[in-house]
């Protein structure tokens, strides 16, 4: 069976066997439930330590990076490099929410709300039915990141060889009275908002199909993805917003 999204590029794309696997019970929502939350701990006690000690925000981003490719591509389901994933996040996600905290009190707060926020209403869709992730729109979310990444590269070397000099890059130039990031950023968060739409679609078709319980790790590492990527999405957004302030 395969898995059609979740984060498309960032999070394992199946619920195929793992390589390791052996005959068990099949998944359920609550095992899915149980290793999100053991994730989450684990990424709040990374933010912990980054928001302590913002210098470790490039160890967090290289590492959690790295392993989350590990994790895409490896064939056999690590619970230990999941977590650990989740903690080299959290403490990158710590770090710049403190420096921005520092700049924008309350920031952080806000993001964290917004995210759950978010998460809330795309869960609602999802159940009640009014939203789902079928083909066509899973192939528009793959190519509209795709896009994002390539905007976002391009901003990141234009700012880099002094190209644009705005505080935010292209994202400072207004359009309209309105600051192209603050445009950008409400696109992503749709993009985000949606790839959940499409993770707990995976995972009702993986329940439905009776995969095996070590998958519910698949299940909460491209939960996980999505939810980091959503936060920062609304983290710079309101840091667009209140550098105006």
């Amino acid at each position: 069976m395969s898995k059609s999204g979740g984060n498309p590029v960032l999070s394992r794309t199946d619920f195929r066997p793992a390589a390791d696997a052996v005959p068990g019970r099949a998944m359920t929502y609550d095992d899915v439930v149980r290793k999100t939350l053991a994730c989450l701990a684990v990424l709040l006690a990374g933010a912990v330590i980054g928001w302590i000690f913002p210098g470790l925000y490039i160890v967090g981003v290289l590492i959690g990076f790295a392993l989350a490719m590990v994790n895409i591509f490896r064939k056999k389901i690590s619970p230990t490099l999941i977590l650990a994933y989740s903690g080299f996040e959290g403490i990158a996600l710590g770090a710049i929410s403190g420096k921005l905290d520092a700049l924008y009190p309350g920031i952080a707060l806000q993001a964290v709300v917004g995210t759950l926020a978010v998460f809330s209403v795309a869960l609602f869709l999802f159940l009640s039915g009014k939203v789902r992730a079928t083909p066509k729109a899973t192939r528009f979310l793959i190519f509209a990141m795709l896009g994002l990444i390539v905007y976002s590269l391009l901003n990141l070397l234009l700012v880099a060889t002094g190209v644009v000099t705005t505080p935010w890059g292209l994202d400072g130039i207004e359009v309209m009275g309105i600051p192209l990031g603050a445009i950008i950023g409400v696109f992503a968060i749709g993009l985000a908002a949606f790839s959940l739409i499409v993770d707990f679609t995976d995972i009702q078709d993986a329940v439905r199909y009776g995969a095996d319980e070590r998958q519910s790790w698949t299940a909460a590492f491209g939960l996980m993805v999505t939810l980091v990527w959503l936060y920062m999405e609304i983290l710079r957004l309101l840091a667009i917003l209140r550098s105006d302030d």
